[in-house]
């Protein structure tokens, strides 16, 4: 159990303290992720930025996720979503829907500065936990295909078989839990409440003082 996106931030800070120094990017998934990653990139002495994915939803439920989709358009597709509702056609109208989104939060998170590049830096992708692990496949895709020296997955919290999925993606995994038991994120966090969208510009402009 962990108090909070912070308290996690600095466990996870402990086991990746082997970066401290080397002036890693922390690249964080909206919203939950992105405090957290302030914490870790402060106790690393490295820089804040964030990735940018989408799930793509069931169009039976908006929280269970098909696949995800990154900026460039690449598409990360379930092995069940066929048989979830996820046909080629609803999937492509689900791509460009998210699409929109991931234009319009580029354009509110980070609205007067490109992106940090990850090339040729050591990069860890950081996210609040996994249940599918979608999110952070495109995640890690999208980051893998900027060229890092070094690409790092680390989260608090996932089940033993999503942790499976990821490994093919990144060159080290970092988990702190991988229980059996697992259900949903939020139930291994006493207080889980939402990030806002001001929470995440805040902290991203704290980040990025001159």
């Amino acid at each position: 159990m962990f108090a909070n996106r912070n308290d996690a931030g600095r466990q996870l800070a402990k086991v990746l303290d082997t970066y401290k120094g080397q002036r890693p990017l922390i690249l964080a998934i909206p919203r939950g992720a992105v405090p957290m990653g302030k914490v870790i990139a402060d106790a690393l002495e490295g820089d804040l930025d964030v990735v940018l994915v989408r799930k793509l939803t069931s169009p039976y439920s908006s929280e269970f996720a098909l696949g995800s989709v990154d900026e460039s358009g690449w598409m990360f597709v379930a092995d069940y979503a066929a048989g979830s509702g996820g046909t080629p056609e609803y999937m492509e109208r689900e791509k460009q829907r998210q699409m929109e989104t991931l234009k319009a939060r580029r354009a509110q998170y980070t609205p007067f500065r490109q992106p940090l590049d990850p090339k040729d830096r050591i990069t860890i992708v950081i996210d609040d936990g996994l249940a599918t692990g979608s999110t952070m496949i495109a995640a890690l895709h999208a980051t893998w295909a900027k060229q890092p020296s070094k690409l790092i997955c680390a989260v608090p919290v996932a089940p033993p078989d999503t942790l499976e999925k990821i490994r093919p993606y990144c060159d080290e995994l970092v988990c702190l839990s991988a229980p059996y038991n697992f259900q949903a994120v939020g139930q291994f966090y006493a207080d889980f409440n939402q990030v806002s969208d001001e929470v995440v510009m805040e902290t991203l402009r704290q980040a990025h003082k001159p």
